[in-house]
C-alpha cells in the first residue's frame, strides 16, 4: 500500500508596524507597503512535492528587502529565516534555503516556492517587508547616561524614534546582539542577546532580556532607536580631517555630516560598505560593513562599526556626508 503524507503550510503576508518616517520636523510621511490587514493563506501539498506561498507587495519602494521566515514548529529566532530578497537578488538561509526560490511572475511578486517538501516543512511562514531597523545608541559621555526623555531626544537627533518592543524583537531575529540595556518607547528597559555569555545575563537562553518598567526621571540607560530608509544618500569624503574640517568638507559638497540613523539606513537598505572610519554629526566615528573581512575590524558579522567619540582635533578620519 502506498501512503502520501499531506503537509499544510500557512503563509502570512504583512508588515509588523506602519512605519512613521520623519524626514524633517515639519513633515510626516507614512510608509505602508505590504497588504494590510494581514492576509493568511493555507497551502496543502504532498511530501516530496512543491508548494508556493503567496506574497504580493501592494506598493514597491525604491529600496527594500523582503524576508521569509518559518515561524513554527521549532521557533528559533534568526535561525528560522528562509530567504531575504531585495527584488533583484536573494539570499537563502538554513536547511530550507537550498530548496527555496522566488516565483517572480511580476514586479510585485515576492511569493516563495518550496520544492521536494519534507515532513518538517509543515508549519507557519511569514513574509514581511523590512522597511525599518533598530540601532543601539549611547551618549558621548559613556554607558547608561540617558533618562527616558533624554533617550527620546537622542534618537530624534539621530533620525529615529525610540523603538517599540516588536521592533526590538524583530531586530533580534535579524541578528542584533547587544549587551547594554536601553530604553524602549513604553518606558521599559531591555536588551537583545543571541549568544549568551557571563557578562550578559549569565547562561540564560537567547532572547530579549528585560528590566521591566523603570523610573523615567531618576534612572539612566542607553537607547534603542528605530529608523527607516531615507530619501537622501550617504557618501564618503576621504582625506584625513578634524571634526571641524569634516563639517566644512560636507558643506562644500552641498551636504551635511550624516546622522547615525542615516548611516545605519544606508548600510541596511543600500548595502553601503566602506572600510574607512568617518566622522558623523554627533562627533562619533563609524564605518559600515556589508561584507565582513579581516582587515575591516575582523568581526564576522555585518554591521556598523564604531571608534566611539575621539578627540575632535584628531586628523585621522574622513567624513560621512548626507545629501
Amino acid at each position: 500500500m502506498n501512503c502520501a503524507a499531506i503537509l499544510i503550510l500557512t503563509a502570512s503576508c504583512f508588515s509588523w508596524t506602519s512605519t512613521i518616517y520623519l524626514p524633517n520636523k515639519q513633515e510626516t510621511k507614512k510608509l505602508k507597503y505590504l497588504l494590510e490587514p494581514p492576509v493568511y493563506v493555507e497551502v496543502t501539498s504532498l511530501r516530496g512535492g512543491n508548494a508556493t506561498l503567496p506574497c504580493v507587495l501592494r506598493f514597491k519602494p525604491s529600496h527594500y528587502k523582503v524576508k521569509w521566515t518559518k515561524l513554527e514548529p521549532l521557533r528559533r529566532g534568526s535561525e528560522n529565516i528562509v530567504m531575504i530578497t531585495n527584488g533583484s537578488a536573494h539570499k537563502p538561509y538554513g536547511l530550507l534555503g537550498p530548496r527555496a526560490s522566488l516565483r517572480k511572475t511580476h514586479a510585485m511578486d515576492a511569493s516563495l516556492q518550496l520544492s521536494n517538501l519534507e515532513l518538517e516543512d509543515d508549519g507557519r511562514y511569514r513574509c514581511e517587508l523590512i522597511n525599518g531597523m533598530v540601532f543601539p545608541y549611547q551618549s558621548r559621555n559613556g554607558r547608561y547616561k540617558f533618562t527616558y526623555k533624554e533617550a527620546k531626544e537622542a534618537c530624534a537627533e539621530q533620525d529615529g524614534t525610540l523603538a517599540t518592543f516588536k521592533q526590538l524583537y524583530r531586530a533580534w531575529t535579524e541578528g542584533l546582539d547587544w549587551c547594554n540595556a536601553g530604553w524602549l518607547i513604553d518606558g521599559t528597559v531591555r536588551y537583545p542577546i543571541l549568544h549568551p555569555r557571563a557578562e550578559c545575563g549569565g547562561e540564560l537562553l537567547p532572547g530579549i532580556r528585560s528590566y521591566g518598567p523603570r523610573d523615567r526621571i531618576r534612572e539612566h540607560f542607553d537607547a534603542f532607536c528605530f529608523t527607516s530608509r531615507t530619501t537622501g544618500f550617504v557618501f564618503f569624503v576621504g582625506q584625513p580631517l578634524t571634526f571641524g574640517e569634516a563639517m566644512q568638507a560636507c558643506r562644500g559638497e552641498g551636504a551635511e555630516l550624516a546622522l547615525v540613523g542615516q548611516l545605519y539606513s544606508a548600510w541596511r537598505f543600500l548595502s553601503y560598505d566602506r572600510c574607512d572610519g568617518g566622522w558623523l554629526k554627533d562627533g562619533s566615528v563609524r564605518f559600515p560593513i556589508t561584507t565582513p573581512r579581516e582587515r575591516c575590524g575582523g568581526i564576522p558579522e555585518a554591521g556598523v562599526r564604531t571608534f566611539g567619540y575621539p578627540n575632535k582635533t584628531l586628523r585621522l578620519y574622513g567624513a560621512y556626508c548626507y545629501r
